[in-house]
């Protein structure tokens, strides 16, 4: 049985985002999967790394649970608005305390190569904008699925696939249901 985590990044749980996590999660556990939705906004935990990675901080239980959660999932999700090029501070600071060297990739000594602690998973970034898809890539370079696709999530080992929903604040009530929809079957089928 596939196990997937599924993680809304967007600290409003009224959000879009969030809607569009509920789906995905449905659809998972529709399809039979062992699934599980986390709100970021649910966790308690100082998001700021203070001293960079020279000196790593004292996890908080939810940090530690998050780990052992990444670590026991076959698939992870995550589900983010971009803003400002980027993604949400929360889910940046989420990223920068709990994908740590030693458990998300180790680099070796003597060398500028590393080990991809979490290789073997998969994982689906489902991306939302305000702006028309187009426009990030064509404009920006699609800063936040670099950062989270190549910077983060493969150079820790997964293997990523990308879902993005543009111009989402001038959708219509029928658009917003197809997407809803769309990201349910996303998660029906793994």
């Amino acid at each position: 049985m596939k196990n997937i985590l599924i993680i809304n990044t967007h600290p409003d749980k009224a959000s879009f985002s969030s809607a569009l996590a509920q789906s995905y999660h449905e659809g998972a556990k529709s399809s039979g999967a062992n699934a599980e939705l986390i709100h970021l906004s649910d966790l308690k935990f100082d998001p700021i790394l203070h001293q960079g990675y020279k000196v790593i901080q004292e996890l908080e239980p939810d940090l530690m649970l998050m780990q052992q959660k990444i670590k026991d999932a076959s698939h992870i999700v995550f589900v983010t608005p971009v803003w400002w090029g980027s993604v949400p501070a929360l889910f940046k600071g989420f990223l920068d305390r709990t994908f740590l060297p030693g458990y998300a990739f180790k680099y070796r000594k003597n060398s500028s190569l590393w080990d991809k602690l979490l290789k073997g998973r998969t994982a689906r970034i489902i991306v939302t904008s305000d702006g028309p898809v187009w426009w990030n890539l064509w404009m920006y370079k699609d800063p936040t699925i670099n950062m989270l696709k190549k910077s983060v999530l493969e150079f820790c080992g997964f293997k990523v696939k990308v879902t993005k929903l543009g111009s989402v604040k001038t959708l219509k009530k029928e658009e917003l249901a197809r997407a809803l929809s769309k990201v349910r079957k996303l998660g029906s089928s793994g």
